[in-house]
């Protein structure tokens, strides 16, 4: 990836500098928006027009297959925002496991006498076993499984990497498995996001905190840019602890000197005391912060595709205003429903969607009849159960 001069790409606005936590906080004087263009508020989900003034809609590809081999085709460092929301590890059953293994060298570095036979002993004790659980956690491979060898994992800071990753296991094993599935997904998003991309990756309070410490060790530190908090305020309510009412996006950058932030071309919200600003403020509204008060996909409504998973395209528009320009790629490998290609289209951005599920395949095709379609066999609207 080239510089944004070198691409054609205009250059980071001097007046709102990325790394200025006040530029996110204090409002952007902005010409003041007609009628025709005021943002929605965030009690309601932003209108993704079907055309948009200014910037042509962007193209939009679907791939239909197994997201893990499909990106591995891509070229390296051709998207400047890449979204994911891969499903959410629920359900997980607490058990404890005990693992050793001899520290990992750094990339390029010699190997130490026997690296070649690093082993892992792990115990699982699982908390239900009490309760019968036993035999459930063993038909998962995972209860009462004896000591065993494998090359320990390198990710892209080596030995830390490592080291972080065995105490996480020591608390829930159960993690490891969702980890293995999205650690080899994630080292392709790195690889395929340029120089001046984002990456947003957008989990539940589940897996979280494990993630981000791990995500830290495999990108590195100075990498992370945001955690944004997604809440809303719907469904049933717990009456035995606080309710669960957020979702997490963890927001990861290529290069922390040079990826693009644009805070102008975000949709402002309501001050929620007007009366302490000026009239203009409150009319301008304000820049949103890193908690992002939303609705959900309201069960009626122009937006609402029946997809179990939909993200509402408010949220969306928000991501792909800040993190990209018009004419850029967005990348979406858990399409699902096709919210970010819908939303980066009207926004004259170009998406690239993958999801191996047909019934995701044949809701894009009907959301976005416009779309080039590739891999797999894609069903037709018509074909959907």
């Amino acid at each position: 990836m080239t510089d944004a001069a070198a691409s054609g790409r205009p250059p980071v606005p001097e007046t709102a500098p990325v790394l200025e936590p006040a530029s996110v906080l204090e409002p952007v004087p902005v010409p003041e928006p007609d009628s025709a263009t005021e943002p929605a508020s965030a009690a309601e989900p932003a209108s993704v027009p079907e055309t948009v003034e200014g910037p042509q809609r962007g193209a939009v590809q679907i791939h239909h297959g197994d997201n893990l081999e499909v990106i591995a085709a891509f070229p390296d460092a051709s998207f400047a925002l890449i979204y994911l929301d891969p499903p959410f590890n629920t359900g997980r059953t607490r058990e404890r496991a005990l693992e050793t293994a001899r520290a990992a060298t750094l990339a390029g570095s010699p190997e130490p006498d026997g690296a070649e036979s690093v082993s892992l002993q792990r115990r699982a004790e699982t908390a239900g076993a009490a309760h019968g659980l036993g035999p459930q956690m063993e038909a998962h491979g995972l209860g009462g499984r004896e000591a065993t060898a494998r090359p320990a994992h390198r990710g892209f800071h080596g030995r830390e990497y490592e080291r972080l990753r065995g105490d996480l296991r020591t608390y829930d094993d159960r993690f490891d498995d969702y980890w293995g599935f999205l650690e080899p997904r994630l080292e392709e998003a790195w690889r395929l996001l340029a120089d001046d991309g984002t990456l947003y990756l957008h989990l539940d309070y589940r897996e979280v905190h494990y993630a981000k410490v791990l995500l830290d060790a495999l990108f590195g530190r100075d990498h992370f840019l945001n955690e944004l908090i997604w809440a809303y305020d719907y469904g049933a309510k717990s009456r035995s602890r606080w309710p669960n009412k957020h979702d997490t996006i963890l927001v990861y950058v290529k290069d922390p000197a040079r990826y693009w932030f644009d805070s102008t071309s975000v949709d402002r919200e309501p001050y929620m005391a007007p009366g302490l600003v000026t009239a203009e403020k409150a009319a301008r509204g304000k820049l949103p912060t890193d908690v992002w008060w939303h609705t959900i996909v309201p069960t009626t409504g122009r937006e609402k595709t029946g997809y179990p998973t939909q993200k509402p395209e408010g949220v969306l528009r928000r991501i792909v205003q800040a993190s990209s320009r018009p004419g850029d790629r967005v990348l979406d490998f858990f399409a699902g429903s096709g919210t970010t290609g819908a939303v980066a289209s009207a926004l004259g951005r170009d998406a690239v969607l993958v999801d191996e599920n047909p019934e995701a395949i044949a809701v894009m095709r009907a959301r976005m009849p416009h779309a080039e379609l590739a891999g797999k066999r894609c069903p037709a609207a018509s074909d959907r159960p």
